[in-house]
């Protein structure tokens, strides 16, 4: 059990420190030996768990798509309205992106041309999902206009999610991406949100940006 702990500890320190150069540096100018470097390991025990820079990149992903599910499902557990579920998740995303690499990673990977291996599902593909199926239930509970065009929205709303993130990472520090975040719904929501229902969103974006700041 400790040799495989051991193990587990070593695996997950590579994948940190892959995940850290990838996000400076980006995945084509980082070097397995600079991760064997930044991770203080030795290239056998880098080889023992990725047989190639291609496996990390994959590793990281898959970390991100498991975190995006996660806190989805948490906030579908918490009984939110659907819309309020939709905020908390990109909230989540933006905290734990301020928070540790992998995230910052994961996005960088996604938008940098690595080439996304079934069964894993590219993570855009993987937030218009979440994203439909929460705006869905948004039409449904009456807190977007009733004529909303689900599939416009999600997709406007990935990329301006991954638009802010990547903009705010080229010329902002990180810890700048929740105020961003609140801006972008703070314009959604006062093109989609009925009047009468406005203020409650408003000012959850703004809370939800309060929280991350005060963590």
């Amino acid at each position: 059990m400790a040799r495989q702990l051991r193990a587990e500890q070593t695996r997950a320190t590579i994948i940190t420190a892959a995940a850290d150069l990838f996000d400076r540096h980006g995945y084509e100018s980082t070097s397995l030996s600079d991760i064997v470097d930044h991770a203080q390991v030795t290239k056998g025990a880098l080889y023992f768990h990725f047989a190639a820079k291609e496996d990390l990149a994959h590793a990281i992903m898959e970390l991100q798509a498991k975190t995006s599910r996660r806190l989805a499902t948490e906030m579908d557990a918490r009984g939110c309205s659907s819309l309020e579920a939709l905020m908390r998740i990109t909230f989540g995303i933006a905290r734990l992106s301020v928070e540790g690499p992998i995230p910052r990673a994961g996005l960088r990977l996604a938008t940098g041309g690595v080439e996304v291996r079934p069964p894993l599902r590219h993570p855009f593909t993987e937030w218009l999902d979440i994203a439909s199926r929460r705006l869905i239930g948004a039409v449904k509970e009456s807190d977007l206009h009733p004529d909303t065009d689900v599939e416009a929205v999600a997709h406007s709303l990935i990329c301006f999610f991954v638009g802010t993130r990547v903009v705010s990472r080229s010329v902002e520090p990180v810890r700048r991406q929740p105020r961003r975040l609140a801006e972008m719904w703070q314009i959604l929501i006062r093109g989609l949100v009925p009047v009468h229902r406005r203020a409650r969103y408003l000012t959850l974006a703004t809370q939800l940006e309060g929280e991350i700041r005060t963590a």
